[in-house]
């Protein structure tokens, strides 16, 4: 078999689909994780992040997605906590989705207090113990989060994979 050159645009092409979305974790004073309910689904759980626009690192997008949504302006260094690989969910989400989860440190009580939220974006936020959260959460989106939060103590990154619906 003779190896065969394409020119980037076309090898790109033959490759598998993905997108990407980037976001920050955040806990309050007693570590407690802070998460935002989606209005698109209401049962959907998230930290503040979204889909990175063309041109856009994962950090920037993170660190504006967090404004947009939250109207917190994070100002800190970028810390990976981990990577979460999301498989190809046909119709529902035709590519695979690769997430980067960044550590946003610790919201104050007057942080908080000043979150507004995006309403065509997130309906609440909401902070609690994990024990609270796995009443709340799918059991991948869940999961998920327990990583992120072991990433946050142990000073490990991680990488999650999700081979179902979030």
């Amino acid at each position: 078999m003779a190896n065969t050159w394409l020119p980037p645009a076309e090898y790109v092409a033959t490759l598998p689909r993905a997108t990407a979305y980037a976001c920050l974790y955040f806990t309050d004073t007693g570590g407690r994780p802070f998460q935002l309910r989606a209005t698109y689904r209401t049962e959907l759980w998230q930290w503040p992040g979204g889909n990175m626009d063309p041109g856009e690192t994962p950090w920037e997008t993170a660190v504006r997605e967090c404004h947009e949504e939250t109207g917190i302006v994070f100002e800190g260094e970028p810390r990976l906590l981990g990577t979460h690989f999301v498989s190809d969910r046909g119709e529902e989400w035709p590519a695979n989705h690769i997430g980067f989860i960044f550590d946003g440190g610790v919201l104050t009580d007057e942080q908080l207090a000043g979150v507004v939220l995006d309403p065509d974006e997130h309906s609440e936020f909401r902070l609690g113990t994990l024990a609270e959260w796995r009443r709340e959460m799918t059991s991948a989106s869940f999961a998920r989060l327990v990583e992120i939060d072991r990433a946050r103590r142990s000073g490990r990154t991680v990488y999650v994979e999700t081979c179902a619906d979030l």
